[in-house]
């Protein structure tokens, strides 16, 4: 089976090496990838929002299968492309993966499906902004409507750093969603979903914030950890049942089904699980560590959601033990990073790169704000923590940051339902 893997993050570094496990996947290409990925795949030059580029180059590769990474070349229509094509391709088309696209459309579909959420105005109109906000509070929720790289929620109790970010989304064009707060733990579950069948990988934990102890302003991600030691099972099998099959059947119903990754990012409290949010594909930085247990095929996984046939494939097996991954960002980063910096220890063991490039005399550089992630594995937490931190210091990259703490709390006993 030759793939095609569309995107250039840490996220597709990890697609690609899971890819590379399975047996049955003989060729490997990326598009446009980076300097990590071109250890394990071709790397082509294209434009991933163009549905017209990514067409042709699957056709000229006479790709199997084209998976595709990030969320904007799927809200822009490309898997549709694609399919129109007669290529297998795993992501939703543009229809279902408003459910990203549209925070307000997510929230209309969850109305539908009687899926349990924050309570949510939209706000369209600078004039009707702050009546909007005495409404909210103490914590204010405020989410730019439409894709922001994981960077357009504000979560604040001070009332004027919540109206400036809504006003910022306002200025620029962007309805904002206010919610009110959600406490409780956050779980990210990653469910395969083809049409009405749902099949959950490992449950997450991301960290969003970029500094240690949850400190400073959001971000794409600054690290995660699978699985969870506080979660039981049966709560999982609770967000299956009452969040992500619900959502898929009402996708269904609504005559555009979902095919592909649907990721449910949620907070679990006394009454249950409720939906901070649904992203349309693989989040980053979690799939890297779920990637890292998966035991089963990864290629016969993702292709069998494509071609529809996910209802026949055999239960997902899992090693057992955690993994952790921690993200090194790039000076400055989530602000306007600092880049062109040349990296030392790129090509260590369980480095997966995300924003780097070969300059001119092929060294590795940096090119963006998260610029690596380091994966670690083992029997429990605090192996899998030592490993990746361990990897992590042997990394050297000029003006460069990381979270210390990352899976620490649940490491220490300190998260609870």
């Amino acid at each position: 089976m030759r793939v095609l893997v569309i995107g250039s993050g840490g996220r597709e570094h990890a697609l690609l090496l899971g890819l590379q496990r399975d047996p049955s996947v003989t060729e490997l290409h990326a598009a446009p990838g980076n300097a990590g990925t071109a250890s394990v795949a071709t790397n082509h030059a294209v434009d991933v929002a163009s549905a017209e580029a990514v067409v042709a180059l699957a056709q000229q590769l006479a790709a199997d299968l084209v998976v595709i990474g990030p969320e904007v070349p799927l809200v822009l229509g490309v898997a549709d492309a694609l399919r129109a094509a007669g290529i297998a391709t795993f992501g939703p088309g543009a229809a279902a993966a408003q459910i990203e696209g549209s925070k307000a459309f997510a929230k209309d579909v969850m109305a539908a499906a009687g899926v349990r959420t924050a309570r949510a105005e939209i706000v369209d109109n600078p004039a009707e902004l702050d009546a909007a906000l005495d409404r909210f509070g103490p914590t204010w929720v405020v989410k730019d409507d439409g894709l922001a790289a994981g960077k357009g929620v504000v979560v604040t109790p001070d009332r004027a750093t919540a109206r400036a970010h809504a006003a910022d989304c306002l200025e620029n064009g962007h309805p904002v969603l206010l919610e009110s707060f959600l406490s409780g733990p956050e779980v990210s579950l990653f469910c395969l979903v083809d049409g009405d069948t749902v099949v959950p990988l490992l449950p997450a934990q991301d960290h969003k914030r970029v500094g240690d102890g949850d400190s400073g302003p959001n971000t794409g991600g600054m690290g995660a950890y699978t699985p969870l030691p506080w979660l039981p099972q049966a709560m999982v099998d609770r967000i299956v049942d009452e969040v992500c099959k619900p959502v898929a059947a009402e996708l269904s119903k609504r005559g555009t089904p979902f095919n592909g990754l649907l990721y449910a990012g949620l907070a679990v409290d006394d009454e249950g699980p409720a939906v901070v949010e649904f992203n349309c594909r693989f989040g980053d930085p979690e799939t890297q560590a779920v990637l890292e247990l998966l035991e089963s095929p990864l290629g016969e996984a993702l292709n069998a959601t494509a071609t529809g046939t996910l209802a026949q494939l055999p239960p997902l097996r899992w090693h057992s033990g955690a993994a952790v991954v921690v993200v090194l960002a790039a000076e400055n980063y989530p602000s306007t990073p600092r880049t062109g910096d040349v990296i030392v220890g790129a090509g260590g063991d369980g480095v997966l790169h995300a924003g780097t490039k070969l300059n001119a005399d092929g060294r590795v550089v940096s090119a963006g704000g998260r610029v690596l992630s380091v994966v670690g594995r083992g029997d429990d937490l605090r192996a899998a923590r030592a490993q990746a931190y361990e990897r992590l210091a042997a990394v050297k990259l000029p003006g460069s940051h990381f979270r210390t703490d990352i899976g620490q709390a649940a490491e220490q006993g300190r998260i609870s339902l």
